[in-house]
Order: C-alpha cells, then sequence, then structure tokens
C-alpha cells in the first residue's frame, strides 16, 4: 500500500540521516536549525508531490461532470430539430412523426445525466478525501519537525 504518511515519514527520516553530523563539527545550534530547516524542505516536496499524485485525476471527474449534461443537452436539441424536421416534411405533427426524435432527446438527456452525476459524486468525495489526507499530512509533518528540533536541543 502506498500511504501518503509512510511516503513522508521515508523523505523526513533520509532527509534527517543525512544532515546527522556531530555537534562539534558544525557549530553546534547552527547545525541543529539547519537540519530543520532541510528536514521541512524535505517534507514540503513530499507532501506537494503526494498532494499532486492524490489530485491526478481529479480533473477528469470534474471535466466529465460538468460537460457530461451539455453534450446530453446537445442530444436533446438535436433530437428535437429531428422532429421539427420530420413535422416539416411530412406536414403533420402526429405521434409516429415526434416521436422519434424525441426519444432521442430524452435518450441523449438520459446518457448525460448518467455520466455526470457519478462524476460529480466522485468527485466530491475524492476532493474531501484529498483535503483529508492533505491535513493529515501537515499535522504530521509539524509533529515530524517538532521531534527533529526536541532531538536537535537534546
Amino acid at each position: 500500500a502506498h500511504s501518503p504518511l509512510a511516503v513522508l515519514f521515508r523523505e523526513g527520516y533520509r532527509e534527517l540521516a543525512r544532515s546527522q553530523r556531530p555537534a562539534t563539527e558544525t557549530g553546534g545550534a547552527v547545525a541543529d536549525l539547519g537540519r530543520a530547516d532541510n528536514v521541512a524542505r524535505a517534507l514540503r516536496r513530499a507532501m506537494t508531490s503526494e498532494t499532486q499524485r492524490l489530485e491526478r485525476y481529479l480533473t477528469f471527474l470534474a471535466t466529465t461532470g460538468s460537460t457530461a449534461p451539455f453534450i446530453g443537452l446537445f442530444g436533446t436539441v438535436w433530437g428535437i430539430m429531428d422532429s421539427f424536421h420530420g413535422i416539416g416534411k411530412t406536414g403533420s405533427a402526429s405521434l409516429a412523426v415526434v416521436a422519434p426524435g424525441i426519444s432521442e432527446a430524452l435518450i441523449a438527456t438520459a446518457i448525460g445525466l448518467v455520466a455526470a452525476i457519478p462524476a460529480v459524486v466522485a468527485y466530491n468525495h475524492f476532493v474531501s478525501k484529498v483535503n483529508v489526507l492533505t491535513g493529515e499530512m501537515d499535522n504530521f509533518s509539524q509533529e515530524f519537525l517538532n521531534i527533529v528540533q526536541r532531538i536537535g536541543r537534546g
């Protein structure tokens, strides 16, 4: 399983391990501040990368949810135009002439809605999940940095 928090921990720990040097060699407190800054940057990079990974398909859902009704509307207009064309060609507004075009119009509308409604529901669900995970990643990063700073103070 690919957990965003595990990725943050791995990247933060990797940077912490990289910057572990004896305090006498690097100037004590100055080195501790630099280490915390380096870890903070590593955590921010990992958080940005994970957020982008989590959001990568949201655009497709948003586009589907917002455009499918218009495609259905286009089919509806086409079906109604077909009905009027049938009326004009036969000179009669009987049900047999109008029904096929109206049927096409309703099918197009239904298909547009069948595509749009689940896409919008899924989009909202996943945006909510991404927001929760982003908050958890932010909290995790702050706590990780607090621990790094406590370690630095001895």
